[in-house]
């Protein structure tokens, strides 16, 4: 193998040390996980949800020359594209970046040519590159959707910078590019400005698919970016406040609550993942089950362990046609039972789909019967228009109040998707299907976790002290 080949290898397994030997730059500890990131072949999409000014599009330059100068293989060439919000953005910021860096590198400088459209390989100009892609300013989202469109080869990388208002079907075509390659790789990074762009989607309904980083201006948290003005963005927060869009945003790289009307925002969530309470917060507390029965097709029966102020993995079941489901959704319930010693388990009765696991629930054990709820009949407070709306506003204060949740990424998207209006004077969730159809799946996991705030919760003889959760948000 010859010193060149060496250092290629080097370089695929550990970019930082590609960046420190060719740019002569030690990354900062988040840059450290982002180019970590981009070496693992199992990390195909990752997302820098991130403050202004911690050095996003410097990460996606190093990325892009990364990919360039270390994936090649016999005849296979890599192949790239980079886009931005307008085409100005790309002109002024990313695509100048990947030449500042060039411009420090002899080896780059030697092997490559940048131009304001592409970056070629000297050797292999035609099938050797990274082009620099945009829409016209008044293409819609359709059209900014086939800009990533067309790239094939066996090594492919998108870099797609200021993504947090580009919308979702430009991140569509980049996962074409995806589906047949060796060495593949969507890199987007932008503030979190939008509740209805690729940013927020990665971040939400496409959580379990990206590997995301977020970076933070906050001066209270000590991970937070070097590269951001302390005193600054302490001014900022203390003019504006920490809840300000604004500042959110920018400052703090969280996305802002108030786009849409949700129950929950997708911070708020993620937070609630974070906690870590002692037993001594929730054992004192009944524990309970809520269960929600698959109906047919894609959706899945969910049990759902609580007990107090925190929540446990569920259970997941999925049902094969002409299967035992109702004997064996009864089997996982009685199992979860004896594991968390619970007494009380509600059902989703709606549409009777729950109605044969209940009866076997009943004959195994008569003295703790299942409660059954219809989601559509009519909430025992007379604010909500239906039990479905009062189980999820029961269950999105118990968040916001320092609810502890397990750390699974689909439950991002489905607590933080739907919305609420008010109709009648009475509160009223977003229906279902409409859910189901925004989400691309039914929000099963958070039905049967809204199950278990059906009945009122059953308090110990004697209160136990007051505890204050603690989390990684603050």
């Amino acid at each position: 193998m010859t010193p060149a080949q060496q250092n290629i290898r080097r370089w695929r397994a550990r970019p930082e040390t590609f960046v420190l030997e060719q740019f002569g730059v030690e990354p900062d500890l988040w840059q450290l996980e982002a180019l970590r990131a981009f070496a693992d072949p199992e990390k195909q999409r990752i997302s820098l949800q991130a403050c202004a000014g911690p050095g996003k599009t410097t990460i996606l330059a190093w990325c892009g020359w990364n990919f360039l100068a270390c994936y090649a293989d016999k005849g296979e060439h890599p192949k790239g594209a980079a886009v931005s919000i307008t085409s100005d953005n790309l002109k002024d910021n990313l695509w100048p970046e990947l030449a500042k860096w060039q411009g420090r590198s002899e080896f780059l400088r030697t092997a490559f040519t940048w131009n304001k459209e592409r970056i070629v390989a000297n050797d292999h100009p035609e099938t050797w590159f990274l082009s620099a892609r945009s829409w016209p300013k008044s293409a819609t989202a359709e059209e900014q959707g086939k800009t990533l469109s067309g790239l094939h080869s066996k090594f492919v990388l998108a870099l797609i910078d200021e993504s947090g208002a580009i919308p979702v079907t430009v991140l569509r075509a980049a996962e074409q590019a995806l589906s047949n390659c060796t060495f593949g790789k969507i890199v987007q990074a932008g503030n979190p400005i939008s509740l209805e762009g690729m940013l927020y989607a990665a971040a939400t309904m496409l959580a379990a698919q990206w590997f995301i980083i977020r970076i933070t201006g906050d001066p209270d948290d000590p991970h937070r970016s070097p590269r951001i003005d302390k005193a600054w963005a302490q001014r900022q927060i203390d003019t504006y406040g920490r809840d300000n869009p604004w500042v959110m945003s920018y400052i703090l790289g969280r996305f802002p609550p108030s786009s849409l009307n949700s129950l929950l925002g997708p911070e708020e969530v993620m937070a609630a993942m974070q906690l870590q309470l002692p037993a001594t917060a929730y054992n004192w507390a009944q524990a309970r089950l809520g269960v929600d029965v698959a109906r047919f097709g894609d959706d899945r029966t969910v049990i759902f362990p609580r007990q107090g102020r925190r929540a446990f993995p569920p259970i997941v079941m999925r049902h094969g046609r002409d299967s035992a489901v109702s004997t064996d959704i009864a089997a996982k319930v009685m199992a979860e039972r004896l594991k968390y010693k619970t007494t009380a388990t509600i059902m989703d009765a709606t549409g009777g789909w729950a109605a044969g696991a209940r009866d076997v629930l009943l004959a195994g054990d008569s003295n703790h019967p299942p409660v059954s709820v219809q989601f559509h009949t009519q909430g025992l407070d007379q604010r909500y228009k239906n039990r479905r709306a009062e189980m999820w506003f029961a269950m999105a204060e118990w968040v916001k109040a320092g609810g502890a949740l397990p750390n699974i990424p689909d439950l991002i998207a489905e607590l933080s998707t739907p919305t609420y209006t008010f109709v009648g004077g009475k509160f009223q969730l977003e229906p279902k299907d409409q859910v189901k159809e925004r989400l691309g799946r039914s929000p099963d996991l958070a039905d049967a976790l809204a199950l278990t705030f059906g009945i009122p919760e059953l308090l110990p003889a004697e209160p136990e002290e007051e505890y204050r959760p603690t989390s990684a948000w603050g």
